[in-house]
């Protein structure tokens, strides 16, 4: 087989992999992985008793090791299938903690932004302002009243 033939094959691997949705829950989920590693231990152990020089059905039947290992592998292949079999969990961030974080920023920029709001919000905390009529003494008429006041205290002054 040539060379390119070779690297063809292994990047259709690659992508079948990439593909599989099995490897990629494989990846991603690291329960599943554990529980599947506990497995392999677990049955690897118990091979390894089994093949003891005893006859098998007799270690099945005498030997409490192995069947606290064969226990256990089983248990740990139950839930890497259960794993398996339901759709992956989505985590939820923040909550309730993320949700009041985000309304108080929203309210800040709310009341930094709109005028009438800002307004109101101070009318709330320290109540509403009293509204008058300012109406400014012109030079005009100052004058005027000045000049009027000026021959009635020339007069009292005379008088």
């Amino acid at each position: 087989m040539t060379a390119k033939g070779k690297l063809g094959k292994a990047s259709d691997a690659a992508r079948a992999a990439q593909q599989n949705r099995y490897l990629q829950r494989l990846i991603a989920d690291e329960k599943l992985r554990a529980n599947l590693i506990t497995a392999y231990g677990a049955a690897r152990g118990a091979y390894g008793r089994m093949s003891n020089g005893k006859p098998a059905t007799q270690a099945l039947f005498e030997d409490r090791k192995l069947q606290r290992e064969l226990k256990e592998a089983a248990n740990a292949l139950r839930q890497a299938s259960d794993a398996l079999r339901e759709p992956p969990k989505r985590r939820r961030r923040g909550g309730v903690k993320r949700m009041l974080m985000l309304l108080v920023v929203a309210g800040i920029l709310a009341l930094a932004l709109s005028d009438e709001l800002r307004s109101k919000a101070l009318d709330m905390l320290f109540g509403s302002e009293e509204e008058f009529d300012y109406s400014s003494v012109s030079t005009e008429t100052f004058n005027s009243q000045s000049a009027q006041e000026q021959p009635a205290a020339a007069s009292a002054s005379a008088g």
